[in-house]
């Protein structure tokens, strides 16, 4: 098993190198950088002259190494996360990109993690439900739900939700994790209530889509299961329904959705990111979106390395979950 936890490490090692390259260039390809953000504050803000409104830009752009060829902007961003953990310097937040990425991360991946677990229990528990409950209204219903979770965009979604919370509902915290009173408090009940209160539409919307894939997903493969010829021989057996099902169908039914976890954390992250936006909340997403609309490229290309070692480290995660529940892949089977 250790053998098999090193190859997947040091065959992902190439992949995220090419990630960075890729993901570089993407975010270098728009024109304009973050000297073009400061001429324009200059002139509409300041009240600057467009020669010493440029000047300044140029200043700050020879001070920042943006002057630099693309591939020497690369290479001194990428040696100096290799050599000394270093992300660089955030222009639009003027602090280093690892105060922005450890302000931000954890609360993004709390809230992916949390959608997660409750898309995972849910969705399965209802996939089970539908499958051994074919064609009646129990079935048709959840159906129902999952082909809204998996056609409606997030987004859209949560704009829908937004409205209804403010306009119609009266509600004005939107956009924090807490109450101004809790803020700094330490932590408590209360104060955990407080946090649920606030981010519970951000986790309900985030959770939806996952929840829809997995009870989509469960449905199908329980119920090509229970056609199975060792679950028919269980049966001959005299064993009851519920221990059929859950001791035989359930755990074989649960492969697909083992190898789906390779994906479903960089898919709950940017769920997260897309709702949060909508609501504001200080997480990862306003950052990318902010970062990029002023050129703060060492910002964007870290969250977007952060996002891209999300889906590999998912990836090991299911290769290993998966070779526990098949020897025959770890040993090259199959």
């Amino acid at each position: 098993m250790i053998r098999f936890l090193l190859s997947r490490i040091l065959s992902a090692i190439p992949i995220l190198l090419v990630l960075s390259v890729v993901t570089f260039a993407i975010i270098q390809a728009p024109p304009g950088d973050y000297g073009d953000y400061i001429r324009s504050m200059a002139i509409n803000q300041g009240g600057a002259s467009f020669e010493a409104a440029n000047a300044q830009a140029e200043a700050y752009r020879e001070a920042n190494g943006l002057n630099d060829p693309l591939p020497i902007q690369y290479w001194n961003w990428l040696t100096g996360i290799v050599t000394r953990f270093d992300f660089g310097h955030s222009l639009y937040f003027n602090k280093p990109v690892g105060d922005v990425v450890a302000e931000r991360l954890p609360a993004t991946i709390l809230l992916a993690l949390t959608c997660h677990i409750l898309a995972s229990v849910i969705g399965i528990t209802l996939g089970v439900m539908a499958a051994t409950r074919q064609y009646s209204w129990v079935d048709t219903l959840f159906g129902f739900v999952s082909f809204l979770g998996m056609t409606i965009p997030r987004f859209l979604l949560a704009i829908v939700v937004l409205y209804i919370l403010v306009f119609r509902m009266g509600v004005q915290d939107i956009g924090n994790f807490f109450s101004p009173r809790y803020g700094g408090a330490p932590w408590s009940w209360d104060k955990f209530v407080d946090l649920v209160k606030h981010v519970w539409p951000v986790v309900a919307i985030a959770t939806f889509g996952g929840l829809a894939y997995n009870m989509r997903v469960m449905r199908a493969n329980l119920l090509d299961v229970l056609n199975a010829q060792y679950v028919e021989t269980a049966r001959a057996k005299g064993l009851s329904h519920g221990a059929v099902v859950m001791k035989h169908a359930v755990p074989n039914a649960l492969h697909p959705l083992v190898a789906y976890q390779g994906v479903v954390l960089p898919y709950m992250l940017t769920g997260e990111i897309e709702v949060a936006i909508v609501f504001g909340l200080a997480t990862v997403g306003p950052a990318i979106v902010g970062s990029m609309g002023v050129g703060d490229v060492w910002v964007t290309a870290t969250f977007m390395l952060v996002l891209a070692t999300t889906l590999i480290i998912g990836n090991i995660i299911s290769d290993m979950l998966l070779a526990v529940l098949d020897p025959r892949i770890r040993l090259g089977v199959a």
